[in-house]
């Protein structure tokens, strides 16, 4: 946690933001895995926690923006609680600790809710992701489960998003603790990338790092040979030589700040010749999204200039064609690239997507495009001081796609198919770090940079 007066200033300004109305904001619950008492590992909701810091389960906030105060909901644990548990804190203790003088049981808050609702007050809360969260709306507010997320608050969606986006200096030392598990995480990876070592023990391993930090992952584990598949959790295969290693891993410090990074590596240590002309085209993407980064400007432009780079080097390779400019503009390229730049990072790995990814990663300036690829990128709006983004181009040679596109002569004037071909076989390469957008760039987060440029990693992985 942090100081009281953090989570003290965080309420004050978001209060402020909304205007008027209660503002309620619920935590999680523990989740039953096979049956009550053998629960997932509990996660806190992210909101909750940047609001009223505590990453305990059963509990509820209230913000009042017409009285200005603040209330915290929860239960007493029972003393069949403290012989399973142990001792611990009260609500009111709970509450103390960030600034909250009105701790009340959470049985009250219906209580709260429904006078509030006869006086015909606004009611704020945010889209619940939970099924249980649901149904405690449905029960606090009268609305039906099925369709509590349509009345979400927009205005208090806003308000959290533009608070939560640009991250304080607290927040940053956090991420940079979660970027140095990261660090040992994704180099552990290249260590152990050996012929006839299995994908499941080495992403085992990695898992067990961040959890050996007092944390754990940030989201499940890639790590896969058939990096083709943007989200291959399979971890079945042995590594075999002159296949590429594909990780993208990340871990939550023990605030829940989170790290993401994704690296590409040669099974044995040593590229070959095809995989380093890939390799150098995905890094130049890399290197171009850091040295353009900067507030100001906005990172859909970003994204579009990264994949110009993309298709020159593709266009060198013989395996484009055409005027790249053109190309982009159509699309062509995103048959090597279908996914976005970046996202945001936080206390979510893809920070507040539980809002709507249409508040977060755009605005009433720059708004999502249909067009395959670009439609995925999640992060296109202006980059503002204090926002931590990744920065994670690929290139990926994905053989249904090819074959639906050949079939269907898509970009025929862009691509070309019978070399395209000789790359079914290649898999993909994604290379990913976080940064930082600074007063006048960029930084990357984190004290250590994984290795990442072909010398680096084949000196390490052979060191």
């Amino acid at each position: 946690m942090f100081e009281m007066s953090t989570y003290q200033k965080r309420r004050d300004a978001l209060r402020k933001k909304v205007g008027s109305g209660l503002i309620l904001l619920l935590g999680n619950n523990e989740a039953p895995a096979n049956y009550p008492d053998n629960t997932y590992k509990y996660r806190q909701d992210s909101t909750f926690l940047y609001f009223f810091g505590h990453s305990h389960p059963g509990y509820a906030g209230l913000l009042d923006a017409d009285t200005q105060e603040d209330y915290f909901f929860g239960d007493d644990v029972t003393m069949d609680d403290i012989i399973w548990m142990g001792p611990q804190p009260s609500v009111k203790e709970l509450a103390a600790e960030v600034g909250v003088a009105n701790s009340r049981p959470f049985g009250q808050l219906k209580e709260m809710i429904g006078k509030a609702l006869s006086q015909r007050r606004k009611i704020h809360f945010l889209p619940p992701y939970r099924y249980d969260n649901m149904l405690l709306l449905e029960d606090l507010t009268g609305l039906r489960a099925s369709m509590v997320r349509q009345h979400a608050s927009v205005d208090l969606i806003k308000a959290v998003v533009s608070l939560r986006a640009k991250k304080e200096p607290c927040e940053i030392a956090e991420i940079d603790k979660a970027c140095n598990i990261g660090y040992e995480m994704h180099t552990t990876a290249m260590r152990l990338c050996r012929p006839g070592v299995s994908e499941g023990y080495i992403a085992g391993v990695l898992d067990g790092i961040a959890s050996s930090y007092g944390s754990m992952v940030s989201f499940a584990t890639i790590l896969t040979q058939n990096g083709q598949t943007l989200h291959n959790h399979d971890h079945s295969h042995l590594l075999q030589a002159g296949r590429l290693m594909l990780t993208d891993a990340g871990a939550e410090s023990v605030t829940n700040y989170c790290s993401d990074h994704t690296r590409t590596v040669p099974v044995g240590g040593r590229f070959s010749d095809r995989q380093r002309d890939v390799y150098s085209i995905v890094l130049a993407c890399h290197d171009k999204a850091l040295e353009l980064a900067r507030p100001g400007i906005t990172y859909k432009s970003v994204h579009l200039e990264v994949c110009k780079v993309l298709a020159q080097g593709l266009k060198d390779l013989g395996l484009m064609k055409g005027q790249v400019e053109d190309a982009v503009a159509a699309g062509a390229h995103a048959l090597f690239l279908p996914h976005g730049l970046g996202h945001m990072m936080g206390l979510d790995v893809h920070d507040m997507e539980d809002l709507g990814q249409i508040y977060v990663g755009y605005d009433e300036e720059v708004r999502p495009s249909d067009q395959f690829g670009l439609a995925s990128l999640r992060m296109g709006r202006r980059l503002e001081a204090g926002f931590v983004i990744t920065d994670e181009p690929g290139c990926y040679f994905i053989p249904a796609l090819i074959d639906k596109w050949r079939a269907e002569h898509v970009h025929d004037d862009f691509l070309r198919f019978d070399a395209i071909e000789q790359f079914k076989d290649f898999g993909g390469i994604r290379l990913e770090d976080d940064i930082l957008i600074t007063a006048d760039g960029s930084r990357f987060t984190g004290e250590k940079h994984i290795p990442i440029t072909i010398a680096e990693v084949e000196e390490f992985m052979n060191s």
